[in-house]
């Protein structure tokens, strides 16, 4: 009687691991699949504005925008109405992809080497790369969540992770003045040329 649980429990335990190097393997295919589509649409875009506006369904699909605008904003996310959520998101998307998409010039194409994921919680993985671009070399660690399939949830580059800093910013804006200074710092962000 005492060898069924245990069996039962050495079974749990031997199914853990290959469930993690499976979801490992899905999340280092989407990650590489998006990326690959970036670079696709980054080689045929004329200037910066063509391609945020080619790259904005892609990325909307590949990084969950709602995960991490609600962290960059942090504990103050809860004040905000389901209205003021809703264009937070909009805006961070925004300026996030505008941001991503001013990085890149036409005709230079960044080199990307994978590094095995690691899996720091269930659900979560994280791929670290090197990439070199423009002649300089960056290492850069996507952060993936499973959110109804794989999402991207945060980038850090060189150890500064996009999210904390921007979440850095946000809470300078909410202690000065609550959701509506946030809110007027992503339109004035978003606006600014």
């Amino acid at each position: 009687m005492k060898t069924l649980p245990v069996l039962i429990a050495l079974a749990l335990l031997a199914a853990i691991p290959s469930s993690f190097a499976r979801s490992n393997t899905e999340a280092e295919d989407f990650l590489k699949k998006s990326v690959s589509e970036v670079v696709s649409i980054a080689k045929s875009s004329p200037n910066s504005t063509a391609l945020a506006d080619s790259l904005r369904p892609l990325l909307l699909k590949s990084i969950s925008f709602d995960a991490m605008t609600r962290r960059a904003i942090g504990p103050g996310w809860r004040q905000f109405t389901a209205a003021q959520q809703k264009e937070a998101v909009q805006l961070f998307s925004t300026l996030i992809i505008r941001n991503y998409s001013g990085k890149f010039t036409a005709g230079e194409l960044p080199e990307i080497s994978y590094k095995a994921a690691t899996s720091p919680a269930p659900e979560r993985v994280e791929i670290s790369t090197s990439t070199t671009y423009k002649g300089s070399k960056y290492n850069v660690i996507y952060r993936l969540e499973e959110i109804d399939g794989w999402h991207i949830t945060d980038v850090v580059i060189e150890g500064v992770s996009m999210v904390a800093n921007y979440r850095t910013q946000f809470d300078a804006e909410f202690k000065l003045g609550g959701v509506d200074a946030v809110l007027g710092a992503l339109r004035q962000s978003v606006s600014a040329p």
